[in-house]
Formats: C-alpha cells, structure tokens, sequence
C-alpha cells in the first residue's frame, strides 16, 4: 500500500472529529442567553425573518467561509450599517460583551443554526 493511501483516510478522519469538536463546543445555552440579553430576537429569530434575517439564513449565506466566524463577529461588535429585509439601512446593535470566548460562541451557535 502506498503512503497516500494510508494517509488519506487518516486526514479524513482527523477533519471529521475537528469539525465535530467546534461543533460540540457551542455552548448553546449561553449563546442563547446572551442573544436574548441583549434583545438579539427584537430583529432575528432562529428561522423566521423578522426585521433583520433569520439567523438559519444568516448560517446558510456564511456556510463553507472560511472568515465566517470573523465576519459574524465582525457585525455584532463593530456597529456596522445593516440593510433590513424592507430595504432600509440602521446601524446593526453593538453586543453588550467584550469577552471573546463569548463573542466566538454566539458566533458559533448562529452558524450552527
């Protein structure tokens, strides 16, 4: 057997258990809270579109990027202007935490929807 042959099934696995890993590690619960806290639901729901888009939507436009966590938390940290659903433009809600751990979970568990 060649070395490529042994290798590739082994890297498949490895890939396989790391995506599984960031998955398993949303804290799902805290996630949720702190999206309510901070009246997330007031413009997004998991799967219906309110006045921003429901966050499945949200997870299916980001799905397969590479810089999905980043821009995710790109937009719930920095303010920027949001276009909403009827057409209009506001400035997107600054989540009320500096924590980063945090920041990547609520990421996380809105691309997990």
């Amino acid at each position: 057997m060649k070395f490529a042959q042994i290798l590739a099934p082994i890297a498949m696995a490895a890939m396989a258990v790391a995506s599984t890993s960031a998955i398993a590690a949303v804290d799902a619960d805290a996630a949720a809270a702190l999206f309510k806290k901070n009246d997330c639901s007031k413009c997004h729901s998991i799967d219906k579109a309110k006045k921003g888009p429901a966050l499945k939507k949200i997870a299916a436009n980001h799905k397969g990027k590479a810089d999905a966590q980043a821009a995710i938390i790109k937009a719930i940290t920095t303010g920027p202007k949001v276009k909403m659903d009827d057409g209009s433009q506001e400035d997107h809600k600054i989540i009320d935490t500096k924590d980063a751990a945090a920041q990547k979970n609520l990421a996380d568990w809105i691309l997990a929807q």
